[in-house]
């Protein structure tokens, strides 16, 4: 079972993050859209039973079927903090990846990867301790800049820190829809994510994988007892 250190304080979860940023693969390009499969991830909240629900949902890359679906609830364990969210998330997660029987392949997060304020977000994080590729995707940009992307599905432009540098893009998955935000996590290059996010985006602005990840969370907290 992959498991994961909760720090005891936020001087220890930066030092943590600050450790493991520099284990993050840049240089693959990770698994071809469309082929194998592909897990989404995502997480909802009980904040007045301090529980987390976590599901992770693997579709087949090529007809976005269901192949498997796992949950996992557990009480948070490390206070909000912005910028430190996965240390809140992170181990809810794994639980869910671990009582999956098939090979999550691509991981798919809600949220960022390299577009966080220390660059290291959840998809990030996620990659580097169970050394799959990940992504992640956003519904808006954090505390990033971008320039509005075409009006046509496809279309993008680069999401950029206040240096200038390209942290991920803003993608249109849909004509005349708002874009969603990617980011690269682990093993998985930016020009690729994109091109997964646009495969598992066929109808709708957000990707399958967060679509049925968001349901599915969702029911294990209102069913956990």
């Amino acid at each position: 079972m992959t498991s994961v250190k909760t720090p005891a304080d936020e001087a220890e979860a930066r030092a943590i993050q600050d450790e493991l940023r520099h284990h993050v693969v840049l240089g693959e390009t990770g698994p071809p859209p469309g082929h194998g499969l592909v897990t989404g991830v995502d997480v909802a909240y009980d904040d007045a039973r301090d529980l987390v629900a976590a599901a992770a949902v693997v579709l087949d890359a090529a007809t976005l079927e269901v192949v498997e679906e796992a949950t996992a609830v557990g009480h948070v364990s490390f206070p909000y903090v912005p910028g430190l969210l996965a240390f809140r998330e992170l181990p809810t997660v794994l639980a869910a990846l671990d009582a999956l029987t098939a090979a999550p392949g691509l991981v798919v997060c809600d949220g960022y990867g390299l577009a966080h304020p220390r660059g290291f977000g959840l998809a990030c994080h996620l990659g580097v301790v169970t050394g799959l590729p990940s992504i992640g995707v956003a519904k808006n940009p954090f505390t990033f800049t971008h320039d509005e992307p075409g009006p046509r599905r496809g279309d993008a432009s680069a999401l950029l820190a206040a240096d200038g540098t390209e942290v991920g893009r803003a993608l249109r998955t849909q004509d005349e829809t708002k874009p969603v935000f990617v980011s690269v996590g682990h093993k998985v290059s930016l020009d690729n994510a994109c091109a997964h996010v646009l495969a598992l985006s066929p109808r709708f602005r957000i990707p399958e994988t967060t679509r049925r990840a968001d349901s599915l969370c969702r029911r294990a907290l209102r069913e956990a007892s």
